[in-house]
């Protein structure tokens, strides 16, 4: 599980500025805080510990040869990744900058790659003393970047400035990165990220492709970038979590997935659950959260103590929340998808009356769709709410004139069964009549689950939902993915927590800084 509770928290704890002046109580307090912020940090550095010591078990212990080949190369990225994000969470809780990991001395770049020198000199080059500094060297970094199709170099160059009189020496600070002194840019790093969950190409056919542009990165050590890009964008979903369950109506819906189970050589079902704000909202954005399992309880862990109403089917794993005091608004679409599969199936004059009154109420819905929420509903008070007393008296009728268990007489039974939830957005404005909103959300990770997912462990489902949900958000708000998370990607590591807001898909500009 990742660490990121810890942006609910703050792991330098600071001390108040004004400390001797604080009563017994409070520094009483203020003890007991730092004493729970001691223990929470503690039980996560040894949680991570222990799970990095499985997963180097795992990885060197599973045999990939009893997988077939491609699930074998997506096992090997996925672990890869695990491994690198333990790594940069244990050192984000870590007191200490990290260690020296005796890493071999990198290569150099390829020298006929294009290059761009990119300076950094001090905001002034007069000494404190007075004097003029004089220019001595200095130091150069070179970043790989990529447009698709070509790589190109990055030359960042850092002069060195002294004074002669004094010795004093000046030099402008090497730029934040994403990753320290890592060697991909930003942009880099995005077409990684968008390459793998918005085109679905897995990390060694990436492999494939950036080899035949002149560099072969190895698998591994994509993995690793997607590893720790996943550790420092899940603030940012997190936040984005927090801001969607500030709305009170939510749209949710689960799909299925294949998760890989290297021992058994197989793989089993696991699930992505995904949320969205209401589409009657002005603010678009979408949440994913994966689990091992449809269980209900997936969903109260994601909502905790959210009430609002949710549009959504008739899933069993949703009947606890609505005990809960959450309302229920059911999904008209799927009650007309019964009548219009009843119709395929052959001539049904019930089900073509079913369609026909159920498309009246669409019509009114069409007419409704740029209104404010208040006319929106007096709209659906005057003209749908006639519709609907009639298609239930309609129903009513019908069904005492049709055999129990004939398909017919199932369609009728779901649509009274969910009456009181399909009847739901009639009384607000702000409830729509179907969960399509959130089902046009899922469709791309249906159309892409073969490829972007045979997830070897939990740890690899949650990091490709995190990053999917800023992917499909920004694509929401009309934002071009690769756009975005480059941008994102290189204000991140210098932006304070406490303005991390700014970018967010719904509120991010590129042209911010």
């Amino acid at each position: 599980m990742a660490v990121w509770e810890a942006f609910a928290h703050d792991p330098c704890m600071p001390l108040p500025a004004h400390l001797d002046q604080l009563d017994p109580d409070a520094l009483r307090q203020l003890i007991l805080e730092q004493e729970r912020e001691l223990i929470w940090r503690q039980r996560k550095i040894d949680q991570l510990t222990h799970e990095l010591a499985l997963h180097k078990r795992y990885r060197f212990g599973v045999k990939t040869e009893r997988l077939p080949a491609e699930q074998a190369r997506l096992f090997e990225e996925t672990v890869e990744a695990d491994l690198a994000a333990m790594t940069e969470e244990l050192e984000q809780l870590a007191d200490k900058p990290p260690a020296s990991r005796g890493q071999a001395r990198r290569k150099p770049l390829p020298p006929e790659l294009p290059r761009t020198e990119i300076h950094h000199e001090p905001d002034s080059t007069t000494c404190p003393c007075g004097c003029q500094m004089k220019r001595i060297g200095e130091d150069v970094a070179e970043k790989l970047d990529y447009t698709p199709g070509s790589f190109s170099v990055e030359r960042h160059i850092r002069g060195k400035w002294v004074c002669g009189h004094c010795e004093t020496l000046v030099q402008a600070p090497v730029p934040a990165h994403v990753i320290d002194k890592g060697l991909p840019t930003t942009g880099l790093l995005a077409q990684v990220l968008v390459a793998k969950y918005q085109d679905h190409l897995p990390l060694y056919r990436q492999e494939a492709i950036f080899g035949r542009a002149g560099l072969a990165i190895p698998q591994s050590t994509l993995a690793q970038w997607v590893g720790q890009m996943g550790v420092q964008l899940q603030p940012l979903v997190d936040a984005l979590k927090d801001e969607l369950l500030g709305f009170r109506v939510l749209h949710a819906d689960e799909t299925p997935v294949a998760m890989l189970d290297p021992g058994a050589g197989k793989t089993h079902r696991a699930y992505l659950w995904s949320y969205s704000i209401g589409a009657h909202e002005p603010v678009k954005a979408v949440v994913y959260d994966f689990a091992d399992s449809r269980a209900g309880k997936h969903a109260q862990a994601f909502l905790g103590q959210w009430r609002g109403t949710l549009v959504c089917d008739d899933y069993a794993g949703y009947k606890a929340l609505i005990a809960q005091g959450v309302k229920e608004a059911g999904c008209m679409a799927h009650a007309r998808r019964k009548y219009f599969e009843l119709q395929s199936q052959g001539q049904s004059q019930i089900a073509g009356e079913a369609l026909e009154q159920i498309g009246q109420l669409y019509a009114i819905e069409r007419e409704a769709a740029g209104l404010e929420a208040d006319a929106r509903q007096t709209l659906r008070q005057a003209r749908a709410k006639p519709l609907l007393d009639d298609f239930h008296a309609w129903l009513l009728q019908r069904r005492g004139q049709i055999p129990n268990g004939s398909a017919s007489a199932r369609a009728i039974d779901y649509s009274l069964r969910r009456w009181a939830a399909l009847t739901h957005y009639l009384g607000d404005g702000q409830v729509p009549i179907d969960n399509n909103w959130i089902e046009n959300q899922i469709r791309p990770i249906a159309l892409g689950r073969k490829n972007w997912l045979f997830a070897g462990t939990l740890r690899a489902g949650q990091r490709a939902a995190a990053i999917m949900s800023l992917i499909q958000s920004a694509r929401l708000n009309g934002h071009e993915p690769y756009t975005y998370l480059k941008d994102v990607l290189t204000r991140l590591p210098s932006l304070p927590h406490s303005r991390i807001g700014e970018l967010l898909p719904h509120r991010w500009t590129a042209h911010a800084c």
